[in-house]
């Protein structure tokens, strides 16, 4: 059954991430998209560990929201509310909307994710991180999951000469449910670069000084031994974006700020509000977690809208990673592959390219020469 009453319903996106894009793009057809967010331009932040050692890449990972969409609109600004009928933005405009679709996504410490919704702002803190990073002779990262992996392998590769101690309270590295010969091939394509592992023991504090910045530190583990570096980056500490959500919505957050979704993806409570990405309980945080959540969403509005189709239900990935240490090097854990893929897959499937050809596609940008 058709739910367009003669016209095309309207849909309002919160949050510019992988997931809020997808959707907008896939709904512009079908439905009146209105895609909010308080930058006018996306971080294709798959590539932001590239751009730290690369900063030609900054001229290609921020994608401004204008070239998304053909029919619908963007909308430069803060949701400080939503609800089933509409959202509210800090500028006091309201958005009536027959769906709600939240996808604010996660902050993340820079430079894998940055707070700046101000395009050349945000360019010149990259180029400051890179700057310092080139200066340095030692860099500390702490936090060895799949972004602090990333990290060590991109620095490494970029500077070969450079010292690079990666620091965990775990005992091995990519927490997760992984295969741990996953984490034996990581650790085998480490230590080849040089890579220095401290695992097993916290650190008795994180240091003073401002990640990503020039600074001489010292960090000491419980087990007692001394690390010193003159930078460091933070690579851990996700926090999902909810904290703008009242009422019956906040009532849908769990005690870590997840909204809790049904298998359709609609949060708990609500028939026509809808969250994905980092933001939701239904999976893992991650990008392509989040593509396929919008796809969903957006097929099964699809057919609510046309009354052509069924609805389906989100199915969680099986475990999944696909880590690069730098454009050649890196393994994962990928579906149709058994054992581990290595660097050479993961090279052709990220590595070399961050998926960027993927989202210059999704925002109509003219490839590379």
């Amino acid at each position: 059954m058709t739910e367009t009453h003669g016209s095309r319903p309207s849909v309002v996106i919160v949050g510019g991430g992988f997931g809020g894009i997808n959707a907008a793009k896939a709904l512009d057809e079908v439905a009146d998209v209105t895609l909010v967010d308080p930058s006018d331009t996306f971080l294709h932040n798959l590539a932001s560990w590239r751009a730290l050692v690369e900063p030609e890449w900054l001229d290609r990972i921020f994608l401004p929201y204008d070239r998304l969409l053909a029919h619908g609109r963007f909308v430069r600004d803060r949701a400080v509310d939503a609800d089933g009928a509409g959202v509210t933005l800090a500028s006091g405009e309201r958005l009536a909307a027959d769906y709600v679709v939240l996808a604010t996504g996660s902050s993340y410490p820079f430079p894998a994710k940055t707070d700046e919704t101000d395009v050349a702002v945000a360019r010149q803190r990259f180029l400051a991180a890179h700057d310092a990073l080139r200066g340095s002779g030692h860099a500390l990262v702490i936090g060895a999951g799949a972004a602090g992996l990333e990290l060590a392998g991109e620095i490494k590769t970029a500077y070969p000469d450079k010292d690079v101690t990666l620091v965990d309270l775990a005992d091995d590295i990519l927490p997760g449910p992984y295969d741990q010969e996953l984490r034996a091939e990581l650790r085998r394509q480490l230590d080849g670069l040089g890579v220095r592992l401290v695992l097993g023991s916290p650190l008795r504090a994180v240091p003073d000084a401002p990640a990503a910045t020039a600074a001489q530190v010292t960090v000491t583990t419980e087990a007692g031994e001394e690390l010193t570096a003159d930078i460091w980056f933070r690579a851990f500490g996700v926090t999902p974006a909810t904290g703008f959500v009242t009422g019956s919505l906040a009532a849908a957050r769990d005690d870590q700020g997840y909204l809790r979704v049904d298998d359709q993806l609609r949060v708990a409570g609500h028939e026509n509000v809808y969250a994905i990405g980092d933001i939701a309980d239904a999976d893992r945080n991650m990008a392509a977690t989040a593509r396929l959540q919008a796809e969903l969403l957006a097929a099964n509005l699809t057919a609510r809208i046309t009354g052509a189709g069924e609805v389906s239900a989100y199915q969680k990935l099986p475990p999944l990673v696909a880590i690069p240490l730098g454009p050649e090097g890196g393994a994962g854990q990928l579906p149709g592959i058994d054992g581990v893929a290595g660097p050479e897959v993961i090279a052709q499937v990220k590595g070399r390219a961050m998926l960027m050809d993927t989202y210059d596609d999704l925002f109509n940008v003219e490839p590379v020469a």
